[in-house]
């Protein structure tokens, strides 16, 4: 029988396992929303097409699964692409489906005709530009394969209006047949033989973990390779939950504002174990200086990773669980008894500190508040600025997938709209967006989603007043030239309450346990406005292009 393109791409989704898409209807995708309509397809409708990329992204990364989303042609497609830019950062695997103008109107300047898959091609894994309806089965099974596999990452589908109302004999692919696409997964057994050896003969270890752990689903073989081996950890931030945040062997984060104890190790190594992670700038600070005396195992599932920010003695390339699996018969119990009090005696001296102020909320202290009320046990979603840097440093992550935040883009709204899909793809789980009072403003239109759907979303923000790392910043490596970062804000609690939201506001620190319980507590969505300590600054901190092991902030409290 023959069905519609439109059908044809739920069909295909169904047999993909989707179970909800998250979009934005306009013209040039009302055939496909009528076939949502007619097959009653779960969709979640955002109020921007941003919000629906970045809620397909907090859905993929915390179920491990794809994220779907659909917008249509012109603007809706353009509105993607800071979400698609996100998602291809930071590895996740995103679908995205845009509307297209006829094929008969392509380079025409048509009505809303953007040239989406010229636009996204450097920000994709893959794109594709449908002319064929009966391609289309085709080219969705290669998406959700290509988008899932190797490196993870975002996939888009342009779909032409005359495509999804045109019809097709419909019949989906069992296998995919991309010749130039075949990633491996099997570490090369001399290289692994190779790493057992640099571990035997190492003296002060250390192994750097990063997302690549979490999206191999690799945390108990990290486990299992540290505790055998006694060998400390230190983790990226999109390494954070791969390893647990209370294990004796953790570090804490690495980098421009991770601990002291992180950021010594990695110089004072004299073997690097690199685990899915790919050595960016706000890790290594000064590349000269970083892990300066290590040889350095890389292991990592692409290629194009290794040698590309440093050089790598023991390049090992495949998927991290079974390049793990394969290392762990190898290894014997580590014997770094005066390397582990080393590190210990580090972490003792200089732990991650701050000066409470009598009458004032401290930003550190809602964290660690929160941490405390969850039992390190929700799933945080964050927007990008200081409020991400002290979730990351105070946070006791307990389970893998239950940090959802910007990495490599560093975007901006990204949390709110995030947490959303993470609260649809885990209904079951507390899920809570830190934000801060700018970052909240770039996607608090989404306020209306979760007002309409019930979601029981808790969005925590540390209103300060500023744009808090800009300011940073400025007061630091700027003379304190305080240039449009001071801002004029909403009553948050009245703009939420608008919505139909309850929300509260805490300006004393004796209230702040009891409004954080009230929100938690509450059953739908509830917002907290934490108002902080304006000027308040994330330590440590390594001054760009600095050494990592020169922090400002390192002894202080």
């Amino acid at each position: 029988m023959k069905i519609t393109g439109a059908e044809a791409l739920l069909e295909s989704l169904r047999r993909e396992g989707v179970d909800v898409i998250f979009g934005y209807p306009g013209g040039a995708v009302i055939p496909v929303y009528d076939m949502i309509y007619q097959k009653d397809f779960p969709h979640i409708l955002t109020r921007h097409e941003q919000g629906a990329v970045h809620a397909a992204a907090g859905y993929a990364r915390s179920t491990g699964k794809p994220g779907v989303c659909l917008a249509t042609s012109g603007p809706g497609a353009t509105n993607l692409v800071t979400g698609l830019a996100t998602a291809y950062m930071d590895s996740v695997p995103v679908i995205a489906f845009t509307g297209q103008v006829s094929t008969t109107m392509l380079g025409r300047d048509s009505f809303q005709e953007a040239d989406i898959t010229g636009i996204t091609m450097p920000i994709t894994k893959h794109n594709y530009l449908v002319k064929k309806v009966s391609d289309l089965p085709r080219i969705i099974k290669e998406a959700f394969h290509i988008a899932t596999t190797g490196r993870p990452g975002p996939v888009l589908i342009d779909l032409p209006k005359d495509v999804s109302v045109g019809h097709l004999n419909y019949s989906y692919p069992k296998t995919v047949n991309l010749p130039g696409y075949k990633p491996n997964y099997e570490g090369n057994a001399k290289q692994i033989k190779a790493a057992s050896a640099a571990l035997a003969a190492a003296n002060r270890p250390l192994i750097y973990a990063g997302g690549g752990v979490i999206s191999s689903g690799a945390e108990q073989e990290l486990l299992r390779l540290a505790e055998k081996t006694q060998i400390p950890v230190t983790t990226t931030l999109m390494g954070l939950t791969a390893f647990p945040s209370n294990h004796p062997l953790f570090l804490g984060m690495l980098g421009m504002h991770g601990t002291a104890a992180a950021n010594y190790a990695v110089t004072n190594c004299d073997l690097l174990l690199a685990i899915g992670a790919r050595f960016d700038d706000r890790v290594t600070g000064d590349i000269n200086a970083f892990a300066p005396h290590a040889q350095i195992i890389h292991l990592d599932i692409d290629p194009a990773e290794i040698g590309k920010n440093v050089r790598v003695d023991i390049p090992i390339v495949g998927d991290i669980k079974n390049i793990i699996s394969a290392l762990l018969p190898q290894l014997s119990p580590g014997r770094y008894e005066e390397w582990l009090e080393t590190v210990e005696r580090w972490k003792k001296q200089y732990p991650l500190a701050y000066q409470p102020q009598e009458g004032t909320i401290m930003p550190q202290a809602v964290i660690e508040e929160l941490c405390a009320l969850t039992k390190g046990d929700a799933i945080i979603c964050t927007e990008v600025g200081q409020h991400q840097m002290w979730t990351a440093q105070y946070y006791q992550f307990t389970r893998p997938r239950s940090l959802i935040t910007s990495g490599g883009l560093g975007t901006m709204g990204f949390g709110f709209p995030a947490a959303i899909g993470a609260q649809v793809g885990n209904p079951d789980r507390l899920v809570i967006d830190l934000a801060g009072d700018g970052s909240i403003q770039m996607n608090i239109q989404e306020l209306a989603t979760i007002a309409s759907y019930q979601l029981p979303v808790k969005i925590i923000i540390l209103n300060n007043g500023y744009l808090g790392m800009v300011r940073q910043w400025q007061e630091l490596f700027f003379e304190k030239r305080y240039s449009q970062v001071a801002l004029t804000n909403p009553d948050f609690t009245k703009l939420a309450e608008a919505y139909g939201i309850k929300a509260y506001t805490a300006e004393k620190p004796e209230e702040l346990r009891e409004l954080l319980q009230a929100v938690l507590e509450h059953q739908g969505p509830a917002l907290l406005n934490c108002l902080v300590h304006p000027e308040v600054n994330v330590l440590p901190m390594v001054p760009p292009n600095g050494p990592i092991d020169q922090m400002l902030g390192v002894g202080e409290t």
